[in-house]
């Protein structure tokens, strides 16, 4: 093996300060910085922000630092649902102590609507009012308290109008924010018609509030010129750049939104960021000074679209052994009062409808009702939590018309290979194949063993048949979740590539860090591309001036979308710097081999045996600084495969499946409707992990969330349509203590992505959520033994003690009558 000699004492220096920079101070930050550098990538690495997480030191929009006038913006808000707004006379809000601006509509000086994707979302109500918090005006002062109290001063009249808050009857008038879409296989009439037995039913499915621990918050900054810098929690940044742009009247180019680290999103930072960002970037144009927005809890949770809520229904018909023959699903969201993202949403609900089982010959509809609430909007899943609940609720309910085990029925329909009654079992209800069969059957299989579910099943039969209070319950959930965004173009990312002359690495891309560890993940790509210590990378805030067109961090696919454009920017940088290597050193010796080459432990390898050279990275990148070889690269990526017909509403809107299973033990006190879960073993397919850690992390967050918006999180409105749960007080997420006892997650060994994933590996950001699915599952498990497993009771969600004890004793009584009528069973 030869070495070469160092180009200069500062190529040495580069050498001696990338062995390792400690980023931190104390054994924790040590610790943290040894872990970083151990184990090759694809391994546990802490998340990037980890120290300043633990000890308060990562900066959000309220910790940046602003101007000593910066204004405090806070926002008049309607009181009714729906009307005509007939005076609004703000001279006593002008004339408030601290006041500095007010503004309404006609100070717009660009376009006054901010729709997202349609039209329909006025950046301030003009004459019309939809919903209970929809903005009327915005107020700035020197305090955010001074603000406030001018916004109380604000006299408003509205002729208040009859509020649409029921998505049903919206839907029978036809009130639509998009028009309804349908997808069908097969003829499901006559499915329905030749079935041995036809089941039908209808559900509830409640919405859910984001509550992210950072509310909707912005720092807006003024520049030369007429533009603007605009510092936001916010997953589209781009979007907001638009918006903003388009507000104020000035180029895209005129507007930088920047975005370091976000306190949660979940889907409610993907297009509700944006209002308030134009709201402060108008006052802070109007008055040359930094203006800031802050939403108190309160108005954030009443201003802000939640997850839709969903009335689902379905009539199916199956065999003998509860194999589906075909059927009709309706879904119809309640998409608030305008259309956001609905249609979009609604999409990913039909597309989910089938969950993981062969629908056979089904036609699946879409709604997306019109009402007199705040725009719904994404949520993690988009839509495709509420469609799978329609389908699992009909999985138990066949099981208990036929006497079987959920289980057994559910992997019965499971998508399988073969053609039966002339519908390929292996092809969903929208014409896409269902690859990796074998992944979805293994996965199911290897958790009923090593949850031992029929031997627990076993016990909890005998505990209920003892016991008339205490009622456990016990379901096994599969989960086949979709990945990538069904707007083709939004499938495209890029990022951008520096390589300093210390040998110190820079990258950015257009995706936005909520928490997730996307900004980790993209390090380690580069990391690993690039042969390369964890810490001698460092990621920057996300910039519309470094990435453009960037699409939202959203549908799960950050790290692929991301990731895949870092490793690109790598890749080709990587070939520059081989290029240059075989043609610049070892001149004496004809210059080196370009073929195997390779960056690996912090060094350039060329050759191999007595012919071996290794070239230090610092060593590499000063010489080529000092041969004008550039250091920089762009990388970009966008997703293949994917299409989508409306039309005939057929195509592969999917680039892979994600699968998961979880099995939840439950118990039930059916006096009270209180219960608590008790058991939960969960086995998660994230093809070939980036980052282990980081994965498991994201399976039991969305686990938790999952399990919180069916059972606690209930959203309430009174009869005139305002928001009564704005609040922890009335609003319950789960906490601590609704953690099950034990809490197994593992995940699935052996199954690489089997498309061209960054590194084979899956996403994992929204599939892990809809495994909450089998607490809910579980706990009608718990209820149906109350009618010895013949019936399985109605459960709306969110499954709150109140509605378990109504399901419970709707039981009861359909008990005694059954008895009364037939005789003790």
């Amino acid at each position: 093996m030869r070495t070469l000699t160092e180009l200069s004492p500062a190529s040495a220096k580069a050498r001696a300060d990338q062995q390792g920079r400690n980023k931190g101070d104390g054994p924790l930050a040590r610790e943290i910085s040894d872990i970083a550098r151990q184990g090759a990538p694809g391994t546990t690495r802490p998340h990037e922000s980890a120290i300043k997480h633990v000890t308060g030191r990562a900066a959000y929009i309220d910790d940046l630092q602003a101007p000593a006038d910066t204004l405090h913006v806070a926002l008049g808000l309607s009181p009714v649902a729906h009307g005509r707004l007939t005076r609004l006379d703000l001279e006593k809000v002008k004339a408030a102590p601290g006041v500095v601006d007010v503004i309404t509509i006609v100070d717009v000086p660009g376009h006054t609507d901010i729709g997202p994707v349609f039209p329909g979302d006025p950046i301030f109500a003009d004459d019309e009012i939809s919903y209970v918090g929809q903005c009327l005006f915005a107020v700035a002062a020197d305090s955010h308290q001074a603000a406030r109290r001018a916004v109380t001063l604000a006299e408003i009249e509205i002729d208040e109008q009859p509020a649409s808050l029921d998505p049903v009857a919206a839907a029978e008038r036809e009130e639509f924010v998009r028009p309804t879409h349908v997808q069908q296989s097969g003829d499901w009439q006559a499915a329905l018609n030749g079935a041995a037995h036809v089941i039908e039913s209808e559900q509830f499915v409640g919405g859910q509030e984001h509550f992210y621990l950072e509310g909707q918050a912005c720092l807006v900054q003024p520049t030369e010129d007429e533009g603007v810098i605009v510092h936001t929690s916010n997953q589209h940044p781009s979007e907001t750049q638009k918006l903003v742009a388009e507000v104020l009247d000035i180029p895209f180019h005129a507007v930088t939104v920047e975005m370091r680290r976000m306190g949660g999103g979940f889907g409610g930072k993907e297009t509700q960021a944006s209002p308030w960002a134009c709201v402060a970037a108008i006052i802070a144009r109007r008055t040359g000074r930094t203006t800031r927005v802050r939403l108190p809890r309160a108005e954030d949770m009443r201003a802000t679209g939640k997850r839709h809520p969903f009335h689902n229904r379905y009539r199916l018909g199956f065999d003998d052994q509860g194999v589906l023959q075909g059927g009709d699903i309706t879904v119809i969201g309640d998409c608030g009062y305008s259309p956001d993202l609905s249609e979009a949403i609604v999409d990913r609900a039909m597309f989910h409808a089938d969950n993981a089982y062969s629908l056979g010959s089904a036609r699946v509809t879409g709604h997306r009702a019109k009402t007199h609430t705040a725009s719904n909007t994404a949520f993690r899943g988009f839509g495709g939590p509420q469609g799978m609940m329609i389908i699992e609720a009909a999985m138990d309910d066949i099981a208990r018309r036929l006497g079987e085990d959920p289980l057994t029925v559910r992997k019965r329909n499971l998508y399988r290979a073969g053609e039966e009654h002339g519908i390929k079992r292996d092809v969903t209800h929208y014409g896409q194949p269902v690859e990796q069969l074998g992944l979805l059957h293994d996965l199911v299989a290897q958790i009923e063993q090593s949850s031992d579910y029929w031997a627990r099943r076993e016990a909890i039969t005998a505990h209920n048949a003892g016991n008339p209070i205490i009622k456990k319950g016990l379901a096994l959930t599969p989960v086949k979740f979709g990945i990538s965004f069904t707007a083709k173009h939004l499938n495209q990312a890029g990022a951008l590539l520096h390589v300093y002359t210390d040998g110190s690495v820079m990258i950015n891309h257009g995706g936005t860090e909520m928490g997730q560890g996307l900004h980790t993940k993209v390090c380690q790509v580069v990391a690993r591309e690039l042969g390369l210590d964890l810490e001698q990378v460092r990621i920057t805030a996300t910039r519309t001036d470094k990435v453009p067109n960037t699409s939202p961090t959203a549908a799960s696919s950050g790290a692929d979308l991301n990731g895949q454009a870092a490793r690109d920017a790598c890749l080709t940088l990587k070939a520059r710097l081989f290029d240059f290597a075989a043609e610049h050193f070892g001149t004496d010796r004809g210059g080196l081999d370009r073929e195997g080459m390779r960056l690996e432990g912090g060094e350039l390898i060329a050759g191999s045996g007595e012919a071996e050279c290794r070239i230090p990275w610092g060593e590499l990148v000063q010489a080529a600084y000092l041969s004008r070889i550039s250091l920089s690269e762009k990388g970009f990526y966008s997703t293949p495969l994917i299409h989508y017909d409306r039309e005939t509403a057929k195509g592969r809107p999917f680039y892979y499946y994600a699968f998961g299973a979880a099995v939840a033990e439950v118990s039930v006190d059916t006096l009270s409707g209180e219960y608590q879960v008790d058991r939960v073993d969960i086995l998660h397919d994230v093809g070939d992990s980036l980052n282990p850690a980081i994965d498991i992390g994201q399976v039991e967050g969305g686990f938790i969330q999952g399990m919180g918006w069916l059972t606690s999180e209930e959203l309430k409105w009174n009869d005139a349509g305002r928001l009564v749960s704005d609040g922890p007080a009335t609003y319950k997420i789960p906490a601590f203590g609704d953690l099950p006892p034990v809490f197994n997650v593992e995940l699935m060994q052996g199954h690489p992505n089997s498309q061209a994933s960054i590194y084979r590996s899956k996403a994992v950001g929204e599939p892990p959520f809809m495994l909450g699915i089998a607490v809910w599952s579980a706990l009608r498990d718990a209820l149906s033994s109350l009618a010895d497993y013949r019936d399985c009771p109605r459960l709306d969600t969110p499954a709150t003690p109140e509605r378990v004890l109504m399901a419970a004793e709707a039981l009861r009584q359909g008990a005694k009558a059954q008895e009364a009528e037939h005789g003790p069973a």
